[in-house]
């Protein structure tokens, strides 16, 4: 009898409000017959991100065909997390109904802690690890938002750049407003952070092709490498960088999964590494002032060091669920369309930064917005 096939698993990770989880919504509504199971994982007690992948996928039959775990507070398969091994055993008893897993690792984790259990003889008989992507928030990578500088760039430098270090794949998101020198500076600075990675892809209106994602097999074993073609898309223009060692382009010289091992060290929690690294939640009982909102949260991310805020959010215009993304003062409220029948009687938002202060916060949002917010 043939043994059955490890399940391949494709690792998202990239910086908070990359933009992960919506690139994530677009592969699982283009996955075709691809029967999926995604582990997502968040730095905070709401999820937000979990919520928003199951009303993308609770159309027809998909909520059969796509199974999601939510992983909320710590980071997965890190070395307090107790719950990944479980949960992949599990995904692995019924081999026979998932195709492909998914895993979005926290804005704020390294790629490496799971790739590294996939690598444990409990996981290796069951899964193989199909690629790393990296997805950039572009404008800010243009704006040298990821370069060194004070305390909380310097925290923000080093974890992008780790994060890059480890992908495979590097998809530059958030690029419909770009042109093509642009494209090709955000290349080179990709390159220049992270000269290893293999391939970049372009996610116009964060999309992108579901073959640039899932079934890629870079890391196979050698032989069944050998059975698999791949061909790059490369960056537009003539003057586009070529990498001086081709071989990395061949989807066979990074086979083997053992080349992945970066020491048990990527194990240790973040807080161990730096305990900057903070996320809490507000809520208000008050219906929002949808404008008066977005101007506190952008102040606040001025006054504060908050990176990412998200939630939902009740307005003065309805019940209906209104989702918020901030990264930095770059801050967005709408109705989002696959939660536009969703009520809601309070307003959640989660915020992530580098040593913010709660109250500081609170009491900002409670005196913008006139209502009380804690």
């Amino acid at each position: 009898m043939t043994p059955a096939q490890p399940i391949p698993v494709t690792i998202v990770t990239g910086f908070l409000g990359a933009g992960k989880t919506t690139l994530l919504r677009s592969l699982v509504q283009r996955r075709q017959t691809r029967r999926l199971a995604l582990l997502i994982n968040e730095f905070g007690e709401a999820t937000i991100d979990g919520d928003l992948m199951r009303a993308a996928s609770n159309s027809g039959d998909d909520a059969e065909q796509v199974r999601i775990h939510d992983f909320s507070y710590g980071l997965i398969a890190y070395g307090d997390d107790e719950r990944f091994v479980p949960t992949m055993l599990a995904l692995a008893a019924r081999r026979a109904q998932v195709d492909h897993v998914l895993i979005e690792t926290s804005g704020l984790a390294l790629p490496t802690a799971v790739m590294e259990s996939l690598q444990t003889p409990e996981l290796a008989a069951h899964f193989i690890l199909d690629a790393t992507l990296a997805v950039v928030d572009t404008p800010l990578l243009l704006d040298d938002r990821f370069a060194q500088g004070n305390n909380t760039d310097n925290a923000v430098a080093d974890m992008f750049g780790r994060q890059l270090e480890y992908a495979d794949v590097v998809v530059l998101n958030k690029i419909d407003d770009l042109g093509e020198e642009q494209l090709l500076d955000a290349e080179q600075r990709v390159r220049s952070c992270a000269p290893n990675v293999r391939f970049l892809e372009l996610a116009y209106k964060a999309q992108l092709d579901i073959r640039l994602a899932l079934g890629l097999r870079l890391h196979q074993p050698t032989l069944q490498a050998h059975q698999h073609t791949y061909t790059h898309v490369r960056m537009p223009g003539v003057d586009a960088s070529v990498l001086a060692d081709q071989g990395r382009l061949n989807g066979h010289a990074h086979s083997g999964l053992g080349a992945h091992s970066h020491g048990l060290a990527t194990h240790k929690h973040f807080h161990e590494q730096d305990p900057g690294w903070l996320s809490f939640t507000l809520r208000s009982q008050s219906p929002q002032p949808a404008d008066k909102l977005k101007q506190a949260i952008a102040e606040a991310a001025k006054s504060e060091p908050i990176l990412r805020t998200k939630g939902f959010v009740r307005t003065l215009e309805g019940k209906h669920a209104q989702l918020v993304q901030g990264v930095r003062t770059r801050v967005t409220i709408n109705t989002d369309a696959a939660n536009e029948t969703v009520e809601t009687e309070k307003s959640e938002l989660v915020f992530i930064g580098y040593h913010p202060s709660r109250s500081k916060v609170a009491a900002l949002l409670s005196e913008l917005t006139g209502t009380h917010w804690k």
